[in-house]
């Protein structure tokens, strides 16, 4: 049976390199701040973006297709590291697509998509795509205060990274939400167990604050 639980993430203290957040939860207690996994940095001119989904049922079908802006060429180059046995990739749109089968259920780790313009390259952050058996799934919604503006009264912040996994000190999962006006975030088709969840928000030249606390609640 699918269940549902929502949690609550709170900026305390903003500057421009770096955030200061703090972290509640309703009723889930809150485990020791993990260092963030490390971001991929984005080329100032060429980009890509989007958020894999980062689950799917086995026998469910699984798609995901990338965003790329400011590309200096019309011909683009797409290239993936880590795929999925049971997943096709076109390196000419870099979409990501297939449908797993019992065998392969598990994790597939690290999976890194990159584009090329031919003079630039730039590269998602590494994701994780975990294959899980139906009627297990819950859902995660997770919100959050929007820091606070600097001592210039302009607010930095570009957008956020959400960190997820079954385990405090191993956030395996990130979800990059592209809006720094968002205050929410709901993560589906996460398999029963124990999550841990925490946030950073990033900037315009990608550099990340500091994690916040995690919190933790069963799905």
């Amino acid at each position: 049976m699918a269940t549902t639980t929502r949690l609550c993430i709170a900026f305390s203290l903003m500057s421009i390199a770096s955030l200061i957040l703090g972290g509640c939860n309703d009723g889930a207690d809150s485990a020791a701040t993990a260092a963030a996994p490390s971001s991929t940095s984005a080329s100032t001119t060429l980009s890509i973006s989007g958020n894999p989904a980062q689950f799917v049922e086995i026998g469910s079908s699984y798609e995901f297709h990338p965003i790329v802006s400011n590309a200096a060429a019309a011909a683009l180059t797409f290239s993936i590291q880590n795929k999925p046995s049971w997943a096709t990739f076109d390196p000419a749109s870099g979409t990501l697509s297939g449908t797993p089968a019992p065998a392969n259920a598990g994790t597939s780790a690290s999976i890194l998509i990159s584009v090329s313009d031919g003079g630039v390259t730039s590269a998602l952050p590494a994701f994780s795509i975990d294959v899980v058996q139906s009627a297990t799934a819950g859902t995660a919604s997770l919100s959050w205060l929007s820091p606070p503006a600097n001592s210039s009264g302009t607010l930095e912040v570009e957008g956020y990274h959400i960190y997820f996994g079954n385990s405090a000190a191993n956030l395996t999962h990130v979800v990059d939400v592209e809006s720094p006006n968002a205050t929410s975030f709901v993560i589906n088709n996460l398999p029963a167990g124990t999550w841990y969840f925490g946030i950073a928000s990033y900037n315009a030249e990608k550099v990340e604050s500091s994690l916040s606390a995690i919190v933790s609640s069963a799905i």
